[in-house]
């Protein structure tokens, strides 16, 4: 099943558009990549090592359920996206440019985002004082995707939801 993008609805095509054009300011397409790369995996895996090293049996337990739901997210990632299919702005619209090369084919999910909102999730329920920059950091990330040209609105709210999700039912296992 390939998910057509005409589907792509009118309001979200200005709203993608209108987004794109904020790179015409200097600077918004550097920050852009910057913010972007934050959404790798490396920089997860840092995060973690600090939390275990200075937040005590509370980052270990963080650490460890945050790997169960990184292990809930990206299976069900890629299943979805590999099902739907979306093909990325890049790839439908001439005047579009990708300014990063994605890992994959697909836009829908955004993998950057539902990462994101994963580290968010479990971050503010370990650390509560973290909610605000996390949960700003996890929404920066989806919207860099959507001005690097890779990314359509909708594959950001997504993508935070499926993080979201995996985050909350790795919270419900708990340990």
């Amino acid at each position: 099943m390939k998910f057509p993008n005409p589907e792509t609805t009118a309001l979200e095509l200005r709203f993608f558009f209108w987004l794109l054009s904020l790179n015409k300011y200097k600077g918004v397409t550097y920050i852009s990549r910057q913010i972007s790369k934050l959404g790798d995996g490396p920089f997860y895996v840092l995060c973690g090592i600090l939390f275990i090293l200075f937040g005590g049996s509370l980052g270990e337990r963080m650490f460890v359920i945050g790997c169960i739901a990184y292990s809930i997210e990206l299976p069900l990632y890629w299943s979805i996206k590999n099902s739907i299919k979306r093909d990325r702005p890049f790839r439908t619209y001439e005047n579009v440019s990708a300014v990063v090369v994605p890992n994959d084919t697909f836009s829908f999910p955004s993998g950057h985002t539902a990462a994101a909102f994963v580290f968010a999730t479990m971050v503010s329920n370990f650390f509560p004082a973290f909610t605000i920059p996390v949960y700003l950091l996890a929404c920066l990330i989806g919207l860099s995707r959507v001005l690097l040209g890779v990314h359509y609105p909708s594959d950001i709210l997504a993508g935070g939801l499926l993080g979201k999700i995996s985050a909350w039912i790795a919270l419900s296992v708990g340990l």
